[in-house]
């Protein structure tokens, strides 16, 4: 992200990743609130229709403060979209459901992503590789220059998708994992909760901020435990598939 970018200075391909991160926010996010509008509506809530929320357009769900803050530290937000309790005939459950669609959507973004990247690097890669004594990343030709870059598109959308849906898991309000929770508290803990909602979420962005400030990154730390998942699941098969061990 635009930190490593900062830190490690100018690199080409730190660069690279930056421009490419761009337009993977703007599709994260605003996939990420149709899927939230999406289900609210298929459980009878036309709230996001009506207001033209179910739709991929970035310019429809775009908030600055988050997509900034998915661009820096890798973890972000879009502009909520708006959802009618009333409308379902359970609320809880309704609110539970329309909650986890968002982060979902982002881990079956990243899933496909993920196993793009593989085929990309197995398939168009491998035979332009060239990796030095020391560890150095060489391309032999053209065609190998711009096979990377759309695997380092893939890879980087995948990073940034299954980031967006761990954070966005947090079982505290206002994030979409709390929704879920909501559904499993009792009556009398659920009004109590709500209540101190507006609170709760600044007291996680502290906590994650102070963390960070001492080299602790828990969004990454799930993110790294599910990247490896992924590896488990899909990239063994895949390298099979295409006859490299």
């Amino acid at each position: 992200m635009l930190l490593n970018l900062l830190s490690n200075g100018f690199d080409k391909w730190a660069l690279i990743e930056l421009l490419l991160c761009l337009p993977i926010i703007l599709f994260s996010l605003s996939l990420h609130e149709t899927a939230h509008g999406f289900i609210a509506y298929k459980l009878g809530d036309p709230t996001a229709r009506n207001l033209g929320r179910l739709t991929l357009n970035p310019f429809k769900h775009l908030d600055p403060i988050g997509a900034l803050c998915m661009l820096i530290f890798g973890f972000g937000w879009a502009k909520p979209v708006p959802i009618n309790t009333r409308y379902f005939k359970n609320p809880r459950r309704g609110m539970a459901l329309t909650g986890i669609a968002g982060p979902i959507s982002n881990l079956l973004l990243a899933i496909v992503c993920y196993i793009l990247s593989i085929i990309t690097f197995d398939s168009g890669l491998v035979s332009g590789l060239i990796v030095s004594a020391e560890g150095g990343l060489y391309l032999a030709n053209n065609a190998s220059w711009i096979v990377y870059v759309i695997y380092l598109f893939f890879t980087v959308a995948t990073n940034l998708n299954v980031a967006l849906a761990i954070f966005n898991l947090i079982p505290v309000p206002p994030f979409d994992g709390s929704r879920f929770m909501y559904m499993l508290l009792p009556q009398k803990w659920y009004f109590k909760v709500m209540k101190y909602e507006q609170y709760t979420g600044l007291v996680v962005f502290a906590i994650i901020f102070i963390l960070s400030r001492v080299g602790i990154y828990p969004v990454s730390i799930v993110s790294n435990w599910v990247l490896r998942g992924f590896d488990f699941l899909f990239a063994t098969p895949i390298d099979l598939l295409f006859g490299i061990s």
